[in-house]
């Protein structure tokens, strides 16, 4: 099969899953973003690099975001806000993660690929993406492509597409994001 193809395949994957999730979803994980203090990204594997890229956006954008590991991650509370990521819902760090910034009075909200697991039972909000993950059965993917991908691919442009709405409410000033863009490269 060509790549032309195969790209059609994915786009329209892509599409099909991210028909479902509705306008005042997206605009409920925007608001708490809004409200929190500081706002702390956790996941792990690949979905981890894609959050990373969401917490450095929202970092351009000038909110305090921090990526959770990190050494200048700093103390989380009761203003504040947890996003994760994972397309199986039972990843153990995670999950653990949000148990910690929940006593400490975080909200956690997430992106999830399974909709009855034990991270989206954690969680105070979440958007499912049912694309498939490392723990689904193989006769019941969604997707043609390896576990895990669909879930990443669809997180990453409603990541996206998040971020782009922030960037056009606060007047898509493309200056004041490059003067915090790092300058050490």
């Amino acid at each position: 099969m060509s790549p032309v193809p195969l790209v059609e395949i994915i786009v329209a994957e892509n599409r099909k899953l991210l028909k479902h999730v509705s306008k005042e979803a997206v605009d409920r994980f925007i608001q708490a973003i809004d409200k929190a203090e500081k706002i702390f990204c956790a996941a792990q594997g690949r979905s981890g690099h894609i959050l990373r890229s969401f917490c450095m956006r929202l970092m351009h954008f000038g909110y305090q975001a921090f990526f959770v590991g990190e050494t200048i991650t700093p103390k989380i509370g009761r203003k504040d806000i947890m996003i994760v990521l994972s397309g199986s819902g039972q990843t153990l760090l995670t999950y653990e993660l949000i148990n910690l910034g929940r006593k400490r009075g975080a909200r956690a909200y997430g992106l999830v690929g399974v909709e009855n697991s034990p991270i989206a039972h954690a969680l105070d909000y979440f958007i499912c993406l049912p694309g498939g993950s490392k723990g689904e059965p193989p006769e019941q993917s969604v997707s043609i492509q390896p576990p895990g991908s669909l879930f990443e691919q669809a997180a990453f442009i409603l990541l996206e597409t998040m971020a782009l709405t922030i960037y056009q409410r606060c007047g898509s000033d493309p200056q004041a994001i490059l003067d915090r863009h790092t300058n050490l490269e």
